[in-house]
C-alpha cells in the first residue's frame, strides 16, 4: 500500500461495532482490516490507497463489523500526557498553558494516591509554590476536581492532531 504523508492522514479512528470510539490505528492496519472484511469505512479520508491489484479509498474512520470487548482498565492508564489532555493542557491552579508538570493534590507523603482522582496538570511555578502541602495549607485548590477521564481523551493522546472529521465521534467529556 502506498504510504500516507505524516500527520492526521496517517491515523484512522476505529469505532467498535456499537460505534463507540475505541482505538486509533495506522492507515495500513485499517486497510488490512478493510480488505479482510473485519471493518467497514464509516468516513473516507482524502485520496486512495494503491496496491498491486487494487485501490481503495483512504479511510478516516472505520467501524469493526463485530463487537470487540475493550478492557476498561487499560483504557484508563494514567500517564502524564493523558492527565494533560484530560485537563485541556492547562494548569489547574492558575490556568497557565506552559511549563506543565503534574501535581498530587494530596501529596504522596501525606497519604495521597497515584490515581486519577488525585493528580492534576500543574505548571512548574504552581507546583513549586504548593510544594509538599495539602491544598488548604497552600490555599491552592484545583479549578476542577480530578477524575478518571472520558475514554475519548485516550484517542486524543494517541493522535494529538485530531482531524475535524472525528469530532462528531469524540464527545468532549474530558
Amino acid at each position: 500500500m502506498g504510504g500516507a504523508p505524516h500527520g492526521s492522514g496517517s491515523h484512522v479512528l476505529v469505532l467498535n461495532a456499537t460505534y463507540e470510539p475505541i482505538h486509533v490505528c495506522g492507515v495500513k492496519r485499517a486497510a488490512v482490516l478493510l480488505l479482510k472484511e473485519k471493518a467497514e469505512v464509516v468516513e473516507p479520508g482524502e485520496g486512495h490507497l494503491h496496491a498491486e491489484r487494487t485501490a481503495l479509498a483512504r479511510p478516516a474512520i472505520i467501524r469493526l463489523r463485530t463487537y470487540a470487548p475493550v478492557p476498561r482498565r487499560s483504557r484508563r492508564r494514567l500517564t502524564r500526557r493523558a492527565v494533560f489532555a484530560r485537563d485541556d493542557w492547562t494548569c489547574q491552579y492558575c490556568g497557565s498553558r506552559s511549563d506543565l508538570t503534574v501535581d498530587h493534590v494530596i501529596p504522596r507523603s501525606k497519604g495521597g494516591s497515584n490515581e486519577w482522582e488525585n493528580i492534576v496538570a500543574c505548571c512548574a511555578p504552581c507546583n513549586r509554590r504548593k510544594a509538599d502541602r495539602m491544598p488548604h495549607q497552600a490555599r491552592m485548590f484545583p479549578k476542577r476536581s480530578p477524575r478518571a477521564p472520558h475514554p475519548s481523551v485516550f484517542i486524543q493522546v494517541a493522535c494529538p492532531r485530531v482531524p475535524a472529521s472525528w469530532d462528531a465521534w469524540l464527545p468532549n467529556a474530558a
